[in-house]
Formats: C-alpha cells, sequence, structure tokens
C-alpha cells in the first residue's frame, strides 16, 4: 500500500497556519497571484489540492517546510489511528 494524501486534513493544516498567523484568503490570493479566490477555498474545503508550485509558495509564506502542508496531514492520520497525535509537536518546532 502507498500514501495519500488526505486533502480534508491538508485544508485544515492551511486553515490552522492561516489562523495562527493572521493571512487571509485575499492576502493568499495576492502573494500567489491567482486571479481569483474560488480555489483557495476548495482547498480549504478539501475539494481540491494546490499545484506542487503552490504547495511551495505556501511553505515560504508560511515558513513551514513544504512536506508539513501535505505529508503531516497522512502521519496526523496514522497517528490518531495509533492513539493520537496534536499540532503541539509543530508549535514547539516553529517557535
Amino acid at each position: 500500500m502507498f500514501p495519500t494524501i488526505d486533502k480534508q486534513r491538508t485544508g485544515q493544516r492551511i486553515r490552522m497556519l492561516m489562523k495562527q498567523q493572521n493571512i487571509t484568503v485575499k492576502q493568499i490570493q495576492e502573494y500567489l497571484n491567482l486571479s481569483c479566490v474560488q480555489g483557495i477555498y476548495h482547498w480549504l474545503d478539501g475539494t481540491s489540492m494546490p499545484t506542487i508550485d503552490n504547495l511551495y509558495a505556501l511553505s515560504e509564506l508560511f515558513e513551514v517546510p513544504m512536506d508539513y502542508l501535505e505529508l503531516e496531514a497522512m502521519r496526523a492520520k496514522k497517528a490518531e489511528e495509533r492513539g493520537g497525535f496534536s499540532d503541539k509537536i509543530f508549535l514547539e518546532y516553529v517557535e
């Protein structure tokens, strides 16, 4: 079995980082030079994923490793299945 990226959790992770850093959807739109905000809302809702280049740009904007945005979502799901995970680990990483 190969790992899959959880779009829902990735969207939740992006939303969490936006909240922590007081970044709005409009600011992300401008930073990524997107024509509209609709795609960003699709990411946040988990109906689609950012492209690789947008994931890279988001990682730069949020100042987190790129794989934190998507791979940590997969790791979090596995950890929850095993008995628990918290974003506390990440918060300690960025402080």
